[in-house]
């Protein structure tokens, strides 16, 4: 049964996928930066799962865990935004692989039911964001969370491929 015309735009999702896309969509359109992913940390790789655009880093696309600007987000090495990467020293000494050029980072951790890590939700821009984008990051831990809760509750994220 098809919702009626005033709700169907905010009809539960089917799936992870679905409702991580259209996340990611939703923080692209309302926030901008070049480049916003969903991914998952399986075993020492960071593993794209989803990406707005999807053209900016392709699903599947997999990075060094430990040199990955979301490792150091997530050991508190690092701030979970930064609007100029060349301004902090943790971001600035590294590079992401198959995204080169960042100039601005934001991450949030998504977590599982039982408290750990199951991966990110971050954005990168290719030129410095202005300082005010760091008011962004509510935003991004909000939707974060509300993504740890669906996967908490049973909408379970597809199997990496390993």
């Amino acid at each position: 049964m098809d919702p009626e015309p005033g709700i169907a735009d905010v009809a539960p999702w089917p799936d992870f996928a679905a409702a991580a896309c259209g996340a990611l969509q939703f923080l692209h359109q309302q926030l901008g930066w070049d480049v916003w992913t969903v991914t998952r940390v399986v075993g020492d790789r960071q593993v794209v799962l989803h990406a707005h655009p999807a053209e900016g880093l392709p699903p599947g696309a997999s990075l060094s865990w430990e040199d990955s600007f979301c490792r150091l987000m997530v050991a508190g090495e690092a701030p979970r935004a930064a609007t100029v990467t060349a301004a902090v020293p943790e971001y600035a000494s590294r590079s992401l692989g198959p995204v080169t050029r960042v100039a601005a980072y934001l991450g949030v951790p998504l977590v599982t039911a039982d408290g750990e890590l199951f991966g990110t939700v971050c954005a990168v821009g290719f030129r410095a964001r202005p300082r005010s984008a760091s008011r962004d990051l509510p935003l991004v831990e909000m939707v974060a969370r509300m993504l740890s809760t669906l996967m908490a509750a049973g909408l379970r994220p597809p199997a990496p491929d390993s």
